[in-house]
């Protein structure tokens, strides 16, 4: 989401490319394979300038996965956002983002946001065609709840694969849910309840964006008690494991057993860095550290 320069229409430039092809390289240098895309993301610069950098780095498509999303439309029909998973949007959108990215095929779409106006057998159509194509492979969403997945699933010749969800130790409603049943605080957590458990149940891959909190816990800003509690936290953690408070932040995620793959967001390439060891330390985790940073960023006991 952060490659290609401005939110507006101003054209990219070398700069733009060089920063794309910079984060690629440094997220390659730690095992990162797939990445994650939009149609809609800088106004399209960011599959754009991502496109730059394959053409020019030759080999470099076959030994990476490419994700991208459609279904969010911006500033168009008079509307400052809605939503649109209409047949035609889909394979006009798709086909957008493959000139973009300048390749033939995305390992995996997603459809972005609920459309309430879908029909989710133009979805399939869409999607088969697509798939016949070989210009999708695999089908994901993102932004969607369980129930809303089994209805889609219903209808598709193909298996839902992913779903794309806030996730982190900051955003925690995913995590809340579960075990605020017959609580009076669960009147609060908007998580749509029982989707981890069908994603699990199914083997649907939960990809968490914001996974890093947007740098809360391990960067500098305004800060509540909580905050202070969890940075403090992560950095001892992350002391006596010999690491990163990054790592740690996103191994906390990944030690959930619920297949949770962290989207790393950011361009800093040293924030990229940071986050190499998270799978290392996910497997090292206690259970007792994984709920004290629960805890910790609760600024309370769970119930």
């Amino acid at each position: 989401m952060g490659l290609g320069g401005s939110w507006d229409n101003a054209a990219y430039g070398a700069a733009e490319i060089d920063q794309a092809a910079a984060v690629i390289e440094s997220a390659r240098g730690i095992g990162i394979g797939l990445f994650d895309h939009a149609d809609i993301y800088r106004s399209g610069k960011s599959e754009a300038v991502f496109g730059e950098v394959l053409v020019r780095s030759q080999g470099l498509r076959e030994k990476i996965q490419l994700q991208t999303k459609c279904g969010i439309r911006l500033g168009e029909r008079g509307l400052q956002t809605h939503y649109d998973l209409s047949r035609e949007a889909i394979l006009e959108r798709v086909n957008e983002s493959l000139k973009r990215l300048q390749t033939d095929y995305v390992d995996v779409l997603l459809l972005h946001r609920p459309d309430p106006l879908m029909d989710a057998r133009e979805v399939a159509d869409a999607v088969g065609q697509l798939m016949a194509e070989g210009k999708v492979r695999q089908l994901g969403v993102s932004n969607m709840s369980g129930a809303q997945i089994a209805y889609l699933q219903d209808r598709l010749e193909t298996p839902v694969v992913a779903n794309q969800l806030e996730m982190s130790l900051l955003k925690r409603d995913w995590l809340e849910s579960t075990v605020l049943v017959n609580h009076p605080e669960g009147a609060a957590t908007s998580f749509p309840h029982g989707t981890l458990e069908y994603c699990m149940d199914k083997g649907i891959e939960l990809q968490a964006y914001g996974s890093l909190a947007q740098g809360r816990y391990t960067g500098a800003g305004a800060r509540t008690s909580a905050d202070e509690a969890t940075s403090a936290m992560l950095e001892r953690l992350a002391a006596e494991k010999h690491t990163t408070a990054e790592a740690v932040l996103l191994g906390w995620l990944m030690k959930h057993p619920a297949r949770i793959s962290p989207v790393v967001g950011t361009t800093n390439l040293s924030r990229i860095g940071a986050c190499a060891d998270a799978a290392d330390v996910a497997a090292q985790m206690s259970r007792s550290e994984w709920y004290g940073l629960w805890m910790a960023a609760r600024g309370s006991n769970i119930p």
